[in-house]
């Protein structure tokens, strides 16, 4: 059976397709700038990669573009959309859904009260679902929450400390994000280190443009970083993390920004981007740190500390720890990310393998000291293979 795995943002689409009796990917791609001039599908087409610029006004015609490209006669991986046995859509905020679901009318109708909670991403997604929907109508659609994992946080780790009304009225309340990856790497961490989950605690560490670390006891979250949207919590690329509240309300009242103006402070103005001047890219960061800039170097300084202080913070709340696990763009590939944050928790029990460490560049692998009873590794995420696994679960049951 073959599952079509699509994550739709505001203006992009990113693809892969699976041939799930032996799990190798078909097909895989992205389409960026949507509704711009210059949109263009990138994918690998007869094994080279290819940039194929097209007019895509909305994520209509970019979806007709994947499908297009998925049958194409000359270098399509199938022959007909009828091959495609269901659709899986990784959505990042679900609200109160607990686990995966299959779409329909009722499931549809709670899910879009919760776009608020995650305003950057929930649209984009409702696009590129209504724009399948529109061109394979028969085909079944299942939706993967990001939030669903952390549904088995404890009350006191989800609700905030304001009047409770907001919680009961507004849905004020910590959801989290990247569930789906979390939930991927905790199992596999415990597959690579030959114990069951029950019994282990857990650390996370998702730390791509995006970031988040959660705490995970017996298998289940029992706290994440993100919060009501994912811009709580660490430092990230763009994104500010952890803040008083009153410094947006300083923010807004001095320079006079409305809500929608300070929310794209927040979310695409700040973080490494706002305090290095630089940009969002770590690569781009270590290269100006190595050249003495020292807002790059503060910014890489704060970005580190913030994650460490994650760990520790939720190796306290846990009574103890096990294993942490780093994954994403920058855990997996960032050698020094990796020891900085880890660096200094021997007091946890924690050691890392220093030359073991540098050299990993995204591969699977054990990172700590052999005599190390904190066990760190590096496991590389694969959230579209996991929203594929349950989009099978779900259609053939």
């Amino acid at each position: 059976m073959k599952i079509l795995v699509i994550n739709c943002g505001s203006s992009s689409i990113k693809y892969k397709l699976y041939e799930m009796d032996d799990k190798s990917v078909l097909a895989s791609g992205g389409i960026e700038r949507i509704g711009q001039q210059d949109a263009f599908l990138k994918a690998t087409l007869n094994g080279e990669s290819q940039k194929i610029g097209f007019d895509c006004p909305t994520h209509t015609e970019g979806m007709k573009m994947v499908f297009d490209t998925l049958t194409h006669s000359e270098y399509g991986a199938i022959k007909s959309l009828d091959e495609i046995t269901a659709i899986g859509h990784r959505i990042v905020a679900g609200g109160r859904f607990t686990e995966s679901c299959l779409v329909d009318d009722k499931m549809m109708e709670e899910w879009v009260t919760y776009m608020d909670l995650a305003p950057e991403h929930n649209p984009g997604h409702l696009k590129g679902y209504e724009a399948v929907k529109q061109m394979l109508p028969t085909k079944p659609n299942v939706f993967v929450f990001d939030t669903a994992f952390h549904q088995t946080m404890p009350r006191k780790a989800y609700m905030y400390a304001v009047p409770y009304k907001y919680y009961e009225n507004n849905n004020i309340r910590r959801w989290g994000a990247h569930g789906t990856s979390h939930r991927f790497v905790s199992k596999r961490a415990c597959e690579v280190l030959g114990v069951k989950p029950e019994g282990q605690k857990i650390i996370v560490c998702h730390v791509g443009n995006g970031a988040s670390v959660s705490a995970i006891v017996d298998g289940k979250c029992v706290d994440t970083s993100m919060g009501l949207t994912p811009l709580e919590g660490l430092m990230m690329g763009t994104r500010s993390g952890d803040l008083d509240a009153s410094v947006v309300l300083s923010i807004m009242e001095s320079d006079g920004l409305t809500p929608a103006e300070m929310r794209y402070l927040l979310n695409k103005e700040s973080g490494v981007k706002g305090v290095s001047g630089v940009g969002s890219d770590m690569r781009d960061i270590e290269k100006a740190v190595a050249d003495g800039n020292n807002r790059a170097i503060l910014a890489l300084e704060m970005y580190r500390c913030r994650i460490k202080k994650y760990i520790g913070a939720y190796a306290a709340a846990m009574g103890g720890l096990d294993a942490v696990v780093f994954t994403a763009g920058v855990g997996e590939h960032q050698w020094d990310v990796r020891w900085n944050a880890c660096e200094s928790l021997e007091f946890l029990g924690l050691k890392m393998d220093y030359e073991k460490n540098k050299a990993n560049f995204g591969e699977e692998e054990i990172v700590s000291a052999p005599d190390s009873r904190v066990k760190v590794l590096v496991v590389p995420t694969d959230e579209e293979l996991l929203i594929a696994t349950d989009t099978l679960e779900l259609v053939t049951r």
